[in-house]
């Protein structure tokens, strides 16, 4: 269920409505817009890569994780809410709670994550991931669903919002901030800190937990599984999240799908990603997370190089589809396979270098999809750049030895 109610962020926010209101009523062009959004995007990968190890680290050291959670959990619900009070011309202030809240929003996902290995048995935790991906892009769809009806298509919006200024877009973000908080209730009602708070002092938990983020680093090559994992998917992330920033405007702008039309676009993606987060969990769960990674990182080279090449409405929705089903199993199956390789007493931690590897080059994609945007006045060409983060991602994912990783997360390490 918190799946269910943090991806309504990501979809109504990041990709499918704010992010193209920013761009073509915010911001005074689409051009500077998508710009602008780029960095904004990028600032955020930038700090959540540098603090997510270190929470992680914290989090397991103060046995505070599920404090952790609803802080951040908070801090992005009240920034999804804010969003509606920025107008057109009122970019800085936009920008400003939008990075605010991505980094609350992105932060809680370590702690959330980190709860896998503890909740779901080693024989089906594929299968779990998946159900959380599925649920996620339930959550995101009938999110979307709700403001497109209540707020989108109606000619007077529900509760007299009026369109001047696009209040009755920006009121997708309060949305948004109600679904997150409504959802994720059943989470902090039902599930608990699975580990008892140390008792030592603020001071003396800060400085372990930097102790402790200071051996990881040192150790990290010695699990060499989790170090090759975390480097591939540093790289096949990166064209993912990409994919995930620019989709709506790439629709909006290369195609001219008005909002609307991206709002059903992202109807049908969310449809798509859930059947095959679902599906593809089982096989996670016979095959392996490796293999299922490959197999949706093909899906995603097949699916992006298709986006390019259309011409058409018909022919980008085709693409988008196929995109959407290989999107959720490749996120599912990468939480998945980090959870059967870590050890039990540094799962936060694990999951915060999760987290780091998924930001820590983040602002690579949407950088070369600009400047490839801007170098041939093409945003197809940039589109077509982010083939290159799936390739090299794949090579590397072919070094990942799963049999050693789970050998290595029930026995003490040796080194390599």
């Amino acid at each position: 269920m918190y799946d269910f109610a943090n991806s309504a962020f990501t979809t109504l926010i990041v990709t499918f409505i704010y992010g193209v209101f920013f761009t073509q009523s915010i911001a005074p062009d689409a051009n500077y817009g998508t710009t602008l959004w780029a960095r904004a995007v990028s600032i955020t990968a930038l700090v959540v890569a540098a603090l997510s190890p270190f929470m992680g680290a914290l989090a397991d050291r103060s046995g505070y994780r599920r404090r952790f959670l609803a802080i951040t959990t908070t801090l992005a619900i009240l920034g999804a809410a804010l969003l509606y009070f920025p107008k057109p011309g009122q970019v800085m202030l936009a920008l400003t709670i939008f990075v605010l809240a991505n980094i609350a929003y992105e932060m809680s996902g370590v702690f959330y994550n980190s709860y896998l290995p503890d909740v779901a048995p080693q024989e089906r935790i594929g299968r779990v991931s998946g159900y959380g991906w599925a649920l996620g892009y339930l959550g995101g769809l009938l999110a979307m669903l709700v403001a497109l009806l209540a707020f989108i298509l109606p000619e007077q919006p529900w509760f007299g919002v009026p369109k001047t200024e696009g209040a009755h877009v920006r009121m997708t973000t309060v949305v948004v901030a109600i679904w997150f908080a409504v959802f994720s209730i059943p989470f902090f009602a039902w599930v608990r800190e699975m580990r008892q708070p140390s008792g030592d002092s603020a001071g003396e938990i800060v400085r372990d937990a930097g102790r402790r983020l200071a051996s990881t680093f040192q150790e990290i090559r010695r699990y060499r599984q989790i170090f090759r994992l975390l480097v591939a998917r540093m790289i096949y992330n990166d064209g993912l999240i990409t994919i995930f920033a620019f989709g709506g405007i790439y629709a909006a702008e290369t195609f001219g799908f008005t909002l609307t039309e991206v709002m059903y676009f992202g109807l049908a993606l969310n449809v798509a990603g859930g059947l095959g987060a679902f599906a593809m969990g089982f096989l996670d769960d016979r095959i392996g997370g490796k293999r299922t990674i490959m197999i949706t990182i093909g899906g995603l080279i097949a699916g992006c190089l298709a986006a390019v090449l259309v011409t058409s409405k018909p022919g980008l929705w085709i693409a988008g589809l196929f995109i959407g089903l290989f999107v959720g199993p490749n996120q599912a199956a990468s939480r998945s396979l980090l959870g059967r390789f870590v050890p039990h007493e540094k799962e936060t931690e694990f999951y915060g270098f999760f987290a780091f590897s998924g930001k820590a080059i983040a602002f690579l994609g949407p950088f070369m999809l600009g400047e490839f945007t801007r170098i041939f006045q093409s945003q197809r060409a940039g589109v077509a750049a982010l083939l290159i983060f799936f390739v090299i991602g794949a090579a590397l994912l072919t070094r990942v030895n799963e049999a050693e990783g789970f050998e290595l997360a029930r026995r003490p390490v040796t080194p390599v």
